[in-house]
C-alpha cells in the first residue's frame, strides 16, 4: 500500500475545499439554517411534535442526511471529474499507484469534507433546538458508511459524467428528490398505507430512519435492516468501481 500516494491524493482534494470554503462550507450552513426557519418554525408552529419528540428537533437527522448524501456525491463527483476534464487523469494512470490507492484517496477525501459538514451542521442545529443522541457510537457510524458509500457513488458518477452538466444530474434531479421524499421532515407512517409501501422503494428512506434512530431511538424500519441496506449499496459500488479500473471504462478513452 502505498501510503504517500494517498496521502498526496487526500491533501490535494482537501486543499482544494479551504480554497473554495464559501461553496464548500458556508453555502450548505446558510442553507440548512433557511430550513430551520421555514420548517422548523413556520412548520413547526402547526406540528407540534413527531412521536415525543419536538418537530424541530425531529428533521435535524434528515437535514443532516440531506447535507451528508449530496455533498458526498457532488466532492466526490467533481474530484475525480476535473482531472478527467484537464488531462491529468493520464499522468495519475501512469504512476505507480494502484487503483485502490486512488480510489482511498479520492474518497477519502470527499467523505471527510462531508463529516466536516456533518458536524458543522449538527453544531448549527443545536443553535435552533435542543438536541438528543441517545446512541452517539451508532451515529457516527451511520455518518461513516452513509459519507463512504456516496461517497464511491459520486466517484462512479465523476467517471461517467462526459460534460460538467451531467454532473448536476444526479443530485439535483435524483438524490435530492429521493432525500425529500424519504422521511427525512416527516414520518412515513403519517401516510396512507398504500403510499408508506411504495416510500419503502425510496433508499434513502433506511438512511435517514436508521440516522434518526441513533438520536431518538424512533425509526420508520427497523435499525438492522438499515445498516443492511447501506452494506449493500456499499458493497455494489465497491463492485463497480472495480470494474471500472478492470475495464478502464470512461478512464482510457
Amino acid at each position: 500500500m502505498n501510503i504517500r500516494a494517498i496521502a498526496a491524493i487526500y491533501k490535494f482534494e482537501m486543499a482544494r475545499a479551504w480554497r473554495t470554503v464559501a461553496q464548500s462550507i458556508i453555502a450548505p450552513v446558510v442553507s440548512t439554517s433557511l430550513y430551520f426557519v421555514v420548517f422548523g418554525s413556520a412548520i413547526g408552529g402547526r406540528i407540534t411534535s413527531i412521536e415525543g419528540v419536538s418537530y424541530g428537533a425531529f428533521i435535524v437527522p434528515g437535514l443532516v442526511m440531506l447535507n451528508l448524501l449530496t455533498q458526498s456525491v457532488s466532492n466526490a463527483a467533481f474530484g475525480i471529474y476535473f482531472p478527467k476534464f484537464v488531462g491529468t487523469i493520464y499522468e495519475l494512470l501512469s504512476a505507480p499507484v494502484s487503483y485502490v490507492e486512488i480510489v482511498i484517496g479520492y474518497v477519502g477525501a470527499a467523505a471527510s469534507k462531508s463529516l466536516l459538514l456533518g458536524g458543522i451542521i449538527l453544531g448549527t442545529a443545536a443553535l435552533f433546538v435542543p438536541l438528543h443522541v441517545a446512541h452517539p457510537a451508532w451515529m457516527l457510524l451511520f455518518l461513516l458508511l452513509t459519507s463512504v458509500t456516496f461517497s464511491l457513488f459520486g466517484f462512479i458518477l465523476g467517471i461517467w459524467a462526459d460534460g460538467f452538466e451531467k454532473l448536476q444530474i444526479v443530485p439535483l434531479l435524483i438524490i435530492t428528490p429521493l432525500t425529500f421524499l424519504g422521511g427525512s421532515f416527516y414520518s412515513i407512517r403519517m401516510l396512507p398505507p398504500f403510499w408508506q409501501g411504495v416510500t419503502l422503494a425510496n433508499p434513502v428512506v433506511y438512511l435517514v430512519s436508521g440516522f434518526r434512530w441513533s438520536f431518538y431511538e424512533i425509526a420508520d424500519v427497523s435499525v438492522g435492516v438499515s445498516i443492511g441496506m447501506i452494506t449493500v449499496f456499499l458493497i455494489i459500488f465497491i463492485g463497480i468501481v472495480s470494474w471500472i479500473f478492470r475495464t478502464g471504462y470512461r478512464l482510457k478513452t
